[in-house]
């Protein structure tokens, strides 16, 4: 099932003497980081000569190109032929991974404080991250870090006023609008939420990285023992399943 989507005319940038950035619109939301998606599969099969390296974002794709190899006018109009093609969004099948967390404590330690700001309990916060559908717009800022759109808006914040120098790998956490995974302990100024035992960056696993932009996530919520007993498992993995979303939730609004 297709429906015609109205996405605006693309706009060619450069960035640098060999990059480009095709921009498909302006903002967050589904639809449009769907087409972005799309046309990173486009430019892929298009095979196009002097290419190095594509970077999806939320609205836009860099494309960093070999200067010996291609010049940016020609390849700038090859791009924008690739883009003016993508008038429709499928609902195609999307992965969506289960991933326990344990909430708050010593794995959380923010929640408390979200949960005041919010005006709701630490109990109610947890049900509303455990009850919302995740999808995962963008991979980037550290190896697999996955900047998810859906949080619902009752918990929109700003970040915390003094970022900590160390968060731990696994960090469930949420910043402004979006929610977040960290693969690797990193400095962070978003609030800390729960951590899970998943592992989305493993460079002795192939493919390294466990989501991909376009996935789907849902959390549940673990004891601290379940925690322990899951992160103590070698390899492990979260339960994954196929889903088709609808085109309302195709369209749905900005994440």
């Amino acid at each position: 099932m297709s429906v015609t989507t109205p996405l605006p005319a693309p706009v060619l940038r450069a960035a640098g003497d060999s990059a480009l950035i095709v921009e498909l619109g302006d903002g967050i939301a589904p639809d449009l980081n769907a087409a972005v998606h799309r046309l990173d599969r486009r430019i892929a099969e298009a095979r196009l000569p002097g290419i190095v390296e594509t970077v999806p974002t939320y609205r836009s794709i860099l494309v960093q190109f070999d200067p010996a190899v291609t010049a940016a006018e020609p390849l700038g109009q090859s791009l924008l032929g690739l883009a003016s093609e993508l008038t429709q969004a499928a609902a195609e099948p999307q992965l969506r991974w289960i991933v326990p967390v344990c909430f708050g404590g010593a794995h959380g330690e923010d929640l408390d404080e979200v949960a005041r700001r919010s005006g709701l309990s630490m109990e109610e916060v947890v049900r509303l991250h455990c009850t919302a559908d995740y999808r995962v717009y963008m991979l980037g800022f550290s190896p697999g870090f996955a900047y998810l759109g859906g949080l619902p808006e009752v918990l929109h914040q700003p970040r915390r006023e003094n970022p900590r120098l160390v968060t731990p790998a696994g960090s469930v956490m949420q910043g402004g609008a979006q929610a977040a995974i960290s693969p690797i302990a990193m400095p962070s100024g978003w609030h800390l939420l729960g951590r899970t035992p998943a592992r989305t960056f493993d460079l002795k696993r192939e493919p390294p990285f466990l989501l991909a932009p376009g996935d789907r996530i849902r959390f549940t919520a673990i004891s601290a023992a379940e925690y322990d007993r899951l992160e103590g498992m070698s390899g492990y993995l979260p339960d994954c399943e196929t889903v088709t979303p609808s085109v309302a939730l195709m369209q749905g609004a900005a994440a």
